[in-house]
């Protein structure tokens, strides 16, 4: 029997199984190959995924330098603050300055001679900074509010110094002649002033001994402190004068045993000059060409020097007339009355009813009226009548309070040793250092200032 034997007609079904395995095939494919990509590159954070990546800054341009500028000079006669800085700031702005400093230090109280320090920054003005007295200096600094004023301490480094001389001709020449320079001779008139007459009384072979400060500004003196204790013989008589604060008491001198040098009245109103006409009830007058009273003494001395009222008191009179030319009459207690003629004029804010301090200077050695040359007439009274104001004997001040008597003993103790045996100079800083121009503001405030 035959067979009839037809094969199957070709369909379309192979391709479609093949499409489906590889339809099924690429899933696997995908997961294989991000597999080795994820293990080629390491593990990508979901930030990572969701942040596109950073885009690169060009780098700032550097800040513009800061040219700072510090400028030292010192005023010269006639100079002024307004011609210092005319060229820095406008009239306005001067003005201001002016308003600012005014209830610090007037910037017309500025002396020749005097250093300062100007700071500029970009060549515009920032800071000065100049001294106005021996202590202080005034700081100006500009700020974008205005103008900040201010007193500052002068950095000084003092040393305790001893220091010795004989006198030949007169205490000036003495402490020139041992390098020390005049004004330790006025400050020893002036401590010992109420029992030495530095006019009448000086001798030759008087010998002075001083424990006292020196202070040094940039490595150089600059000037004196303190006396601490000092020694004076005159004419055989020797007396002391030690420095202390007794209590509440401002500082003062004392003896070695706590009495006070301080006496109702200084000696003479100056501390060095030569008397050219003593006190007389029947003097020739050289201009009047008479012969009448002279109850005063005249003290020859140039023009402008200093004169110093002798005790504490009120002016009840001052003013000019042909007879005495410019004059002061001050009024002390217990009946006293102090008088000084001839003056080339008066010291600033001398004015009727002002009081003064003894040893405060209240005019200068001048010619003015009936005077042949210049010189000063200081006269006396007591009660009305005429006195000899160089032998007038005045009381002394209250004495170290006795609870305050050990304590002074012992301050002392070691001051007297020096005196006898000189010592080791001492150094140490009196004030901070001086403030840097060139420090920022925010610097200067850090600094304290």
């Amino acid at each position: 029997m035959k067979e009839d034997f037809n094969p199957p007609l070709r369909t379309d079904a192979a391709p479609a199984r093949r499409s489906r395995r590889l339809l099924l095939l690429l899933p696997v494919l995908a997961v294989a190959l991000g597999g080795l990509m994820l293990h080629g590159r390491g593990t990508i954070s979901a930030s990572e995924a969701r942040t596109a990546p950073p885009q690169t800054q060009p780098a700032p341009p550097p800040a513009p330098a800061v040219r700072t500028e510090v400028v030292n000079g010192e005023f010269n006669a006639g100079d002024t603050v307004t011609g210092l800085l005319g060229s820095y700031l406008s009239p306005q702005e001067i003005q201001q300055l002016a308003a600012a400093s005014r209830k610090v230090f007037p910037l017309s109280g500025i002396c020749a001679g005097e250093p300062y320090q100007l700071c500029l920054r970009n060549g515009a003005f920032e800071k000065l900074l100049f001294d106005i007295d021996r202590s202080d200096q005034l700081l100006i600094t500009k700020g974008e509010a205005g103008f900040d004023v201010s007193r500052v301490a002068i950095p000084y480094t003092v040393k305790t110094a001893f220091v010795r001389g004989e006198i030949t001709s007169s205490l000036f020449e003495s402490v020139e002649s041992i390098g020390e320079s005049g004004e330790l001779a006025m400050s020893l008139a002036d401590i010992f002033g109420w029992d030495i007459d530095f006019i009448r009384d000086i001798r030759a072979g008087d010998s002075y001994r001083v424990v006292l400060e020196k202070r040094y500004r940039d490595g150089k003196l600059a000037g004196y402190g303190r006396i601490l204790a000092a020694e004076f013989t005159n004419q055989g008589d020797t007396y002391q004068a030690f420095l202390y604060s007794d209590g509440d008491h401002p500082p003062a001198y004392y003896d070695a045993d706590g009495n006070s040098l301080r006496k109702a009245f200084l000696r003479a109103p100056l501390a060095f000059t030569r008397i050219s006409s003593g006190y007389s009830m029947h003097r020739f007058h050289p201009i009047t060409r008479t012969w009448k009273a002279h109850p005063a003494i005249d003290y020859a001395a140039p023009v402008g020097t200093p004169i110093k009222t002798v005790g504490d008191g009120t002016i009840y009179d001052i003013g000019y007339n042909r007879f005495n030319g410019n004059y002061i009459k001050i009024r002390h207690s217990n009946g006293y009355i102090s008088i000084y003629l001839h003056m080339s004029r008066f010291a600033k804010g001398m004015k009727h009813n002002r009081r003064v301090s003894q040893g405060q200077v209240i005019g200068y050695v001048g010619a003015t009226g009936l005077a042949t040359g210049p010189h000063l007439c200081f006269r006396m009274r007591k009660d009305g009548a005429p006195i000899n104001p160089t032998k007038l004997k005045s009381a002394a001040a209250a004495p170290i309070a006795k609870k305050q008597l050990a304590a002074f003993e012992q301050s002392i103790r070691p001051l007297i040793d020096r005196l006898q045996g000189g010592g080791v100079q001492q150094a140490r800083t009196e004030n901070p250092p001086a403030p840097d121009l060139s420090a920022g503001p925010s610097e200067l405030a850090t600094a304290g200032i």
